[in-house]
Formats: C-alpha cells, sequence, structure tokens
C-alpha cells in the first residue's frame, strides 16, 4: 500500500495568495505515518540533513523511495504547470527546532518549487504552524497556515512573494524538505546575466 496519498495531492485546489501553492492535510497516510516514526532517523540536534548522513528503518526507506519517484515529481509538475524535466530533486529531513529557527524569509532563487512535509502525530503548541505571508515582516498578514502534524503538506512555487516562516517554539518537529531545484545550466546562465548586470551599474554610475 501507498505512503502518499497521491489522488488527494491531485485533487487540492491551487491558491494564489501570496503565490502559487497547495496545501494537503493528510498527503501521508495516518497508517502509514506510525511506520514512518518507528523509523525515523535518529537525529538528535537541530539542523536538515540529507538521506546520505542519516540512518534509518525500512519504512522512512520507502517514504523516501515515494517522495523521490518519477510519478510524483510529474504530479507536481502538472498541478504547478512547470516542465520539471531537467531540474534535479533536493531533499532533506529535520526533526528538531528551536526559537532561533523561526522567522519569515523566502527561498533562494535556485529553487523552483519547495515542498514541505510534517511528520509528527500530534501538535500541540502555538508556533511552529507554517504560514504563507504577504510580505516578509508581519506574522499576522497571511493566507494559509499549515500545521507541523499528520503528514500535512504545503507546496508552493519560488517567486518574489514566496514568503514563509513559523512563530517561535522549542520543540520536535518531524518535517522532510523538498526542492526542485535549477538546472547547473539555469543557475549558469542566471550568473553571467546577474554578473553582466552588475557591471552595467558599475558602468552608468561612472558615466
Amino acid at each position: 500500500m501507498r505512503m502518499l496519498d497521491i489522488a488527494r495531492l491531485e485533487a487540492a485546489p491551487i491558491g494564489i495568495d501570496p503565490c502559487t501553492f497547495i496545501h494537503v492535510p493528510g498527503f501521508v497516510r495516518a497508517d502509514a505515518l506510525r511506520e514512518i516514526n518507528r523509523d525515523y532517523p535518529d537525529i538528535r540536534e537541530r539542523g536538515n540533513f540529507t538521506p546520505e548522513e542519516l540512518s534509518y528503518g525500512p519504512s522512512f526507506s520507502r517514504l523516501l523511495e515515494e517522495l523521490s519517484s518519477a510519478e510524483l515529481k510529474a504530479v507536481f509538475a502538472r498541478k504547478f504547470d512547470i516542465d520539471l524535466t531537467d531540474n534535479p530533486l533536493q531533499l532533506t529531513a529535520r526533526k528538531f527546532v528551536d526559537e532561533t529557527d523561526s522567522g519569515l524569509h523566502n527561498d533562494s532563487r535556485t529553487k523552483v518549487i519547495t515542498v514541505l512535509i510534517y511528520l509528527n502525530e500530534r501538535w500541540e503548541q502555538t508556533g511552529g504552524k507554517l504560514r504563507l505571508t504577504r510580505n516578509e515582516h508581519d506574522f499576522s498578514d497571511y493566507t494559509v497556515e499549515c500545521e507541523p502534524k499528520e503528514g500535512n503538506l504545503l507546496a508552493f512555487v519560488r517567486s518574489a512573494t514566496s514568503f514563509h516562516g513559523y512563530l517561535p517554539c522549542s520543540a520536535e518537529r518531524r518535517s522532510i524538505q523538498m526542492y526542485w531545484v535549477k538546472s547547473k545550466r539555469e543557475q549558469r546562465d542566471a550568473g553571467k546575466a546577474g554578473s553582466m548586470f552588475k557591471k552595467l551599474k558599475r558602468f552608468l554610475k561612472r558615466g
């Protein structure tokens, strides 16, 4: 049986404020969630860790396989109407956060789509709930809030307005972070364009 509810993801409506996003409660099936948490990596410090850095059991390994599948990539490509053929996937796991991890921010321009999946079986804190906000200064001006539990998913297209974050908390907050990123060619071309723009600005200032 699949761990991920692909049908629920495909049926989720697209939001456009403050950026293009989808919110899917219960994307990880409840029966699978218990198995995943049983086999969750024994992370003992703050930070995001790649699968290669971790040891984990078979159920967590199955989860990673489903998340890395071509099928899931195709679903996100269709949902967001973005060709992800040449975009590699980066994936990390996390277990602990504290008050220094909160705050609003935007992802780097190298990211195309961000997917955040939460694996706690319950959440009782006020903070720690991921919000998409209309600016990088005001937590109260948000359009969607995702509780970090029960396999909930929040995914969005990185843009100039894809600000996100959560109010402070200190807790065990199990999550998967996935990013489809720009190809090396796209990143190289963007770097060249940025360098040329800076040179042009310096030239115009001298003029």
